[in-house]
């Protein structure tokens, strides 16, 4: 089976997508003929995004080719993405519209699948697949052990969906309490933060180590359709909160750990029961591990028509 993958890998502080781009560019190659560069007649072609985003082919030259060059070529849609997470009216259209037309979906999250098929999403060969994570570089590290909780938040955007409400109220909070809490937030933001130590976007290794040495991870982000921030700080075994309109956030952080507003969040961090880690951690899988499921169902997905094919 060639698998043709419409996006190419970007070094650098970027979100869960290229994450996962990148991680297919590196691991595919061995599980399947990964085409890589040009069409040269694939089998699958597996779409990450739905334009071409200057590298590779968008939704409209798949179907093309699939018209025209390749008849029993699959078109699989890898959705990771929503107009409710970043507050825009155009994103849901364009990936409902496509769902009349593709031959498998690969969602990010349950919840995510959810929020499309009760919009109407009419492709039925559909699965959930949670992107993986770097065990061995989000892992624990040293504490800071300075004799206070220290908090910690990390997004690559600064779009203020990813709840910058929420952390504005953690750093008056951390003013108010300085002996007892540290707040430390990581990445792109639009706060006027006083009293937050603010860390420039970090990747790879860097970022592992910085948010290791927490002692807890709060994400107030909203609707995130598969959130990674969530998997590497889980990957640290850091108590991971999650906002509850935070979508595939709750998925991954389970239901012991998610606040309903700010005032709930304050209880947690001020109330007499303990911080525990996230029962969910046990359900992180590796980049490899993600990889390998896309491979079997896009095999699937291809072999299946195969077999309509010989049968017919």
């Amino acid at each position: 089976m060639k698998v043709y993958l419409n996006r190419a890998p970007v070094s650098g502080p970027w979100g869960g997508g290229n994450l996962f781009v990148s991680a297919f560019h590196k691991r595919a190659g061995a599980l399947c003929e990964f085409v890589e560069g040009s069409m040269a007649t694939p089998d699958v072609v597996l779409l990450a995004g739905l334009e071409n985003d200057g590298y590779g082919i968008s939704i409209d030259q798949a179907m093309t080719y699939q018209m025209y060059m390749k008849p029993d070529c699959k078109i699989v849609l890898r959705v990771n993405e929503n107009d409710a997470r970043k507050g825009t009216d155009n994103v849901d259209k364009m990936l409902l519209a496509s769902s009349q037309v593709i031959d498998g979906t690969v969602f990010v999250s349950e919840w995510l699948r959810d929020y499309f098929v009760a919009k109407g999403w009419a492709c039925q060969n559909n699965t959930v697949i949670y992107n993986g994570v770097a065990r061995d570089i989000f892992a624990p590290q040293p504490k800071l052990a300075n004799g206070k909780l220290n908090i910690v938040a990390h997004h690559w955007s600064d779009n203020r969906m990813k709840g910058a409400d929420i952390y504005k109220e953690i750093d008056r909070f951390v003013g108010e309490h300085p002996d007892q809490f540290a707040f430390t937030y990581i990445g792109r933001h639009k706060c006027d933060f006083k009293h937050t130590t603010v860390v420039k976007p970090l990747a790879g290794k860097e970022l592992g180590k910085e948010l290791g040495k927490h002692d807890m991870y709060v994400s107030a982000s909203r609707f995130d359709p598969g959130p990674n921030h969530i998997l590497e700080a889980l990957s640290c075994n850091l108590p991971t909160y999650v906002h509850a309109d935070g979508g595939g956030c709750c998925e991954f952080a389970g239901p012991s750990h998610v606040y309903e507003n700010w005032d709930h969040l304050k209880q947690i961090l001020t109330g007499d029961q303990p911080i525990l880690p996230n029962l969910t951690v046990a359900n992180l899988r590796t980049w490899q591990a993600c990889v390998q499921e896309y491979i079997v169902f896009l095999e699937a997905t291809w072999k299946a028509s195969q077999s309509g094919s010989a049968s017919s």
